[in-house]
């Protein structure tokens, strides 16, 4: 209950006092003679303050049905029925919160279901889903009026050709409490080539989120230094699904790690966060004309350029990191593209292609 009487109080504020002092179960429901013990407390004006009482639970009650589509304000005997001669009780649904919902609100989190669909953990989904439910009981018929809610009967996330790796929740649970709390966590890692699982200690930084595939981006431990190129030599990715268990450690991360040089951005700008030969080239293709496009749709940069050569080919120039994803898609194109430039990627490139070719000969 508030320190001062809540009658005192303009009504919008009555309002909202109202809200928080009223229980969160129907065990624990109140009347209004309770409610009035912290409500108001002048004798000579008992009777206006419990009238204005009775109409602050109604305007509240109207406020929830209007704004939030939610029948949260709840009196036993129910709203609108006959009371005469019954003690009426109010509490408030244990579900319900007064969060800013709004059509934007419940389109996100209607995309962050689909999108999220095929490689979030299933205790993480559920979760995305709970939430849902909770926002299309507050909201359910505002959301599906609004333009934004009338889309999602029309939208579908289909999963890529291979499938999501299983994660392990524990393992999330303890990256994301390492995260929060900034502390150290020692995991058992299982490498990708090797037979056995390795037990590391690990600052960790951040995730990452590629096709869907995640990864656990973090330092091996090592001491500070004055040197930035030396203290990235201990920069390790780790597949999270190759993780079979995660403990957090009772120990800071070191201040060096927070630097701004260290920061997720900064090492994605210095190709760090996948596998990459060099943070960026230039890079120049030969494409075909039909073939190029997607290109225009969507560029490899922002600096890309496409210069028409003949009827045939067109000419495609972009700053890009070279990293795994670029040459995978570079042998995708393969009988659609030509490398031009560096000369050391198109000899991947072509080493990959001879490599692809001996499997298919005879």
């Amino acid at each position: 209950m508030s320190t001062h009487p809540i009658a005192s109080y303009t009504k919008s504020t009555r309002l909202f006092a109202l809200y928080q002092c009223l229980p969160r179960s129907e065990a624990d429901a109140v009347s209004l003679t309770e409610l009035m013990i912290g409500y108001g407390d002048n004798p000579d004006n008992f009777a206006n303050e419990r009238k204005n009482l009775e109409n602050d639970l109604i305007g509240l009650n109207q406020i929830f049905n209007g704004i939030f589509y939610s029948d949260a304000l709840v009196r036993v005997p129910e709203w609108g029925q006959n009371i005469s001669g019954q003690t009426a009780r109010f509490y408030i649904e244990p579900s319900f919160s007064i969060d800013v919902l709004n059509e934007q609100t419940v389109f996100f989190w209607e995309m962050l279901d689909k999108y999220t669909a095929n490689y979030l953990p299933v205790s993480f989904k559920q979760g995305i889903t709970d939430k849902l439910t909770q926002l299309g009981r507050h909201n359910k018929d505002g959301f599906h009026q609004s333009k934004l809610g009338q889309w999602q009967d029309y939208l579908i996330t289909l999963p890529s050709i291979v499938q999501a790796p299983t994660l392990n929740n524990e393992v999330v649970a303890s990256i994301h409490q390492a995260l929060l709390q900034n502390h150290q966590l020692r995991i058992i890692y299982q490498k990708k080539w090797a037979g056995e699982s390795a037990v590391r200690v690990v600052y960790p930084k951040g995730l990452i989120f590629i096709d869907n595939m995640v990864y656990l981006t973090g330092f091996d431990p090592t001491d500070d230094h004055i040197d930035d190129e030396a203290l990235l030599k201990a920069h390790r990715n780790f597949a999270i699904n190759r993780i079979t268990e995660a403990v957090v450690i009772d120990k800071p991360i070191p201040d060096w790690v927070g630097r701004d040089t260290f920061s997720l951005e900064h090492l994605h700008k210095l190709g760090r966060l996948e596998p990459t030969d060099s943070a960026q080239i230039k890079l120049v293709l030969e494409v075909q004309r039909y073939a190029c496009q997607h290109l225009y749709e969507r560029p490899l940069s922002i600096d890309q350029k496409i210069i028409a050569i003949d009827d045939t080919w067109n000419q495609v120039s972009a700053t890009v990191a070279n990293t795994l994803r670029l040459q995978d898609w570079l042998v995708s194109m393969s009988q659609l593209s030509v490398v031009i430039e560096p000369p050391v990627l198109k000899t991947v490139i072509l080493e990959r292609l001879h490599s692809a070719l001996e499997l298919y000969g005879d």
